[in-house]
């Protein structure tokens, strides 16, 4: 339930009222008319190809709270019979991101914004499992202009933490989130090059995430890793820090690897404290360590974190681990990929001494800009240093990985597979989401069994 009256969110969106509906308050923001439930507030958004505007009358009839859309569009709906709050915004989007805001501060909530080229889903995920109370999440990929307001106007009434995932689509993206979300505690788990034909260089990424640094408040928090990068000009613009990674304030004290769970002594500025994370990558254990350092910053004990690490589960496509018959376990991470996720992921493969055979399928990097070739030809190589036994290469643009079986599509690398599964092989399948390489594991699921 979102508890604003409907003059406050004429008054927030710098909206006119041009039909008055219920007095109760809407359940929830919507922007897909196909899926409006009674109670919703729908808001017709612009696109490139059509108008939200268009279907508002189709959201009342679904039993829309109301609409809020642009003043042409309401004006034709005030012309005629509908039922329910019409509210003539200048920019529908600015209208919702403006009452986003509005009920951030209503709730009253800790907000911790995440960016960073790699690892914030999961940072995202293990925050929050670790986190005590109401807490609130971005949810698959609401991590946009669009997407985080309506992650925002979900939250009910009663959310103590708001974990908010921000993604960078060029300058200015992340600073427009900031704005709308208000982050106390704002964690940059890294840069790297991703999404680099939007802004040039990894040093223009570093740029852009460094926005959410300028988006703090003055009593504010930055968590960022010890090795930065091309980030580290940009810290020192950070009210207060607090660096994850060995040398850092949070780290690894010790750590040991018992099975799929790793048993770690985590050390912090507020004492140390021992953790069972239910993982044992690497990249992961360091994601670990980021949301670790904004629970502190949030005012979270360890103790607390501590007694919560069972409830971590990681989102779907992203580092999960899947049984099949005869002992193969399977490395689903295909939701994305760039050199840095690469390089973790087939670090944590090649750790798998035990296996009878480890397979990489990769499919292309996507965003690399200029240098892409030179990325994948890189990645290839590490894999052959690393004692990869076999490299599957899905799609054209994966023959730059010199692998040595190639598929044209997921389909084809998946019968690939199945002619090479010995018992407890270990498969990685990675790649970016245009790769569309969730269609491999969905295959050997069917086929294998898990």
């Amino acid at each position: 339930m979102i508890e604003i009256p409907p003059d406050r969110i004429a008054a927030v969106t710098g909206a006119r009222i041009l039909v008055e509906g219920n007095q109760a308050h809407p359940t929830r923001a919507s922007i897909d008319s196909r899926k409006v439930d009674p109670g919703d507030l729908f808001f017709g958004l612009p696109g490139e190809k059509t108008d939200g505007g268009e279907f508002a009358a189709g959201a009342l009839a679904a039993g829309a709270w109301g609409v809020v859309v642009s003043p042409d569009h309401a004006e034709g709906l005030a012309s005629g019979e509908v039922d329910g709050w019409v509210f003539a915004a200048p920019d529908p989007l600015v209208a919702l991101q403006d009452l986003a805001r509005d009920w951030r501060r209503s709730l009253g909530a800790r907000v911790l914004g995440i960016t960073g080229s790699y690892g914030k889903t999961t940072v995202k995920d293990i925050a929050r499992a670790l986190f005590p109370g109401e807490v609130h999440a971005t949810e698959e990929n609401f991590n946009t202009e669009i997407g985080l307001p309506l992650t925002i106007l979900s939250a009910p009434v009663g959310t103590d933490i708001l974990v908010l995932e921000m993604a960078m689509r060029g300058f200015g993206q992340i600073e427009l989130l900031a704005t709308i979300a208000e982050p106390e505690v704002g964690v940059i788990t890294g840069v790297g090059p991703v999404h680099v034909e939007l802004v040039g260089s990894v040093e223009g990424v570093a740029r852009a995430k460094a926005e959410l640094i300028d988006g703090l408040p003055d009593d504010g928090v930055l968590v960022a890793p010890v090795q930065a990068g091309e980030l580290e000009p940009h810290i020192a613009r950070a009210p207060a820090v607090i660096r994850f990674g060995e040398g850092g304030d949070v780290f690894l004290a010790e750590s040991r690897r018992e099975g799929d769970q790793t048993a770690a002594l985590v050390s912090t500025p507020e004492g140390t404290e021992r953790f069972e994370f239910p993982f044992t990558e690497a990249h992961n254990l360091m994601n670990a360590l980021a949301a670790i350092g904004a629970g502190l910053a949030l005012g979270v004990t360890l103790g607390s974190m501590s007694e919560r690490t069972g409830q971590i589960r990681f989102s779907r496509l992203r580092g999960e681990r899947i049984r099949l018959g005869g002992g193969v376990l399977l490395l689903n991470d295909c939701y994305n990929a760039n050199p840095v996720s690469m390089r973790s992921a087939l670090e944590h493969l090649a750790s798998h001494s035990e296996a009878s055979r480890r397979i990489a399928v990769l499919g292309l990097m996507g965003e690399l800009g200029e240098d892409s070739d030179a990325y994948h030809a890189e990645v290839g190589r590490l894999a052959r240093e690393l004692g990869i036994e076999t490299v599957i290469g899905v799609g054209p643009e994966a023959t730059l990985y010199e692998p040595d079986s190639q598929a044209s599509d997921p389909i084809e690398a998946a019968e690939l597979l199945e002619g090479m599964l010995e018992p407890d092989s270990v498969i990685l399948v990675k790649g970016s989401r245009s790769a569309g390489l969730e269609a491999v594991a969905e295959q050997l699921v069917e086929r294998e069994g898990a």
